[in-house]
């Protein structure tokens, strides 16, 4: 009995099919995650580690009304990206874990990046700055690495229009002055140093921002950034 073509292009699609899978199984990882052509699904964190302890964070900057307190919601917002985007889970600071992420805020300074007729701010550009360090509490070793396009020089700010001879009033005084502190200790013996990261943001206070404004928004991009230097090198 001749075999029908049509009963023939059927079986040979059925045989491809089953020669696709047969490929395909050896990429299933003892895991159950699954990975083919260069794309997975495992998580893009080392899920050897299962939990990370972070102490609040250092604040070397000069206490004023816009500084003070800043270490607390810095930490509070690594926290919650870390809870929000990583499998890992967030212990206290007496209990045990596998790793500890230790912070010290070093600089936050404005530039002005232009000014109105009247020499009041139109537009500012804040720069937060953050030492990192990630180490694995059982084996010592630091986990931190520097991620692409997380640090950024501060852009210089304006000159005033009353910096020109004879034009304008006097400069109206900084919201924020230039810090003035001690700078970071050094790592100890034989430690790599720390990642610096940086976060900028603006604020335009004829659209109603204010420097606070800009301080949320300095401290939510310097917690993704820092949450993102933990994910596995690509």
């Amino acid at each position: 009995m001749a075999t029908h073509p049509r009963r023939t292009r059927r079986a040979a699609g059925l045989l491809a099919l089953l020669a696709g899978a047969a490929l395909a199984l050896p990429a299933c990882e003892w895991d159950g995650h699954f990975t083919l052509l260069g794309y997975t699904t495992r998580p893009n964190y080392d899920a050897d580690i299962k939990t990370v302890r972070v102490p609040i964070f250092k604040n070397l900057l000069v206490q004023d009304n816009v500084r003070r307190g800043m270490e607390m919601e810095l930490t509070r917002a690594v926290i919650r990206e870390i809870e929000l985007k990583t499998p890992y889970k967030v212990v206290g600071e007496n209990e045990p874990a596998d790793t500890e992420l230790l912070g010290t805020i070093i600089s936050y300074n404005k530039a002005i990046l232009n000014r109105n007729q009247l020499n009041e701010i139109r537009e500012a550009e804040t720069t937060l700055a953050v030492q990192i360090v990630w180490k694995d509490l059982r084996t010592g070793d630091i986990l931190t690495r520097p991620i692409q396009g997380s640090v950024r020089p501060a852009t210089p700010g304006m000159p005033a229009p009353s910096a020109l001879p004879g034009v304008g009033p006097p400069p109206l005084p900084p919201a924020i002055a230039p810090d003035v502190t001690a700078p970071p200790p050094e790592p100890p013996p034989g430690e790599p140093p720390p990642v610096l990261v940086q976060s900028i943001a603006h604020f335009r206070p004829e659209l109603g921002e204010s420097i606070r404004y800009a301080e949320m928004q300095n401290i939510n991009r310097l917690a993704v950034n820092i949450v993102s230097m933990m994910e596995k090198p690509w």
